[in-house]
């Protein structure tokens, strides 16, 4: 087997891989390179039927509030009501690329990605993150939500 058909089967194999192991339960979200915060209570979507669901169905994101789906390259914001901030991740939680405010009816990718957060609205900016940014997913303790 010449290398080109080795590649591709690696590539598709990674692609389809197990999202990075994270916590049970809600979970934080930093930006390490900037020392800001992106979320206080994001939930996973790690399954085929919570990709699918999405925030479909939600009339707003809450601040603090966001949703990591992996494994994820694009989303689309149809019949969504509220505007959403998207930062697309890499497998070792790299930001790759950030759209602020997208509205509904729109569809965006980032084929580098492994999976994407959904932030509410202006919170990439306030928290000035960035292509290039690292980020970690900490669970939510007790402490953490005073």
């Amino acid at each position: 087997m010449g290398m080109i058909p080795q590649r591709i089967a690696k590539a598709v194999g990674q692609f389809f891989a197990s999202p990075p192991a994270t916590p049970q339960g809600p979970l934080q979200v930093l930006n390490l390179t900037r020392g800001t915060v992106l979320a206080t209570q994001l939930a996973k979507a790690h399954t085929a039927a919570t990709r699918r669901k999405g925030l479909l169905g939600r009339d707003s994101l809450l601040p603090g509030e966001g949703l990591w789906i992996a494994p994820c390259e694009s989303v689309h914001t149809f019949f969504m009501h509220f505007p959403i901030d998207l930062v697309y991740l890499d497998r070792k939680l790299k930001v790759k690329k950030v759209r602020h405010s997208v509205g509904a009816w729109r569809m965006s990718a980032c084929f580098a990605a492994h999976s994407v957060l959904e932030l509410p609205a202006g919170t990439a900016a306030a928290a000035h993150t960035e292509r290039g940014d690292s980020v970690e997913m900490v669970p939510v303790t007790p402490s953490s939500q005073n």
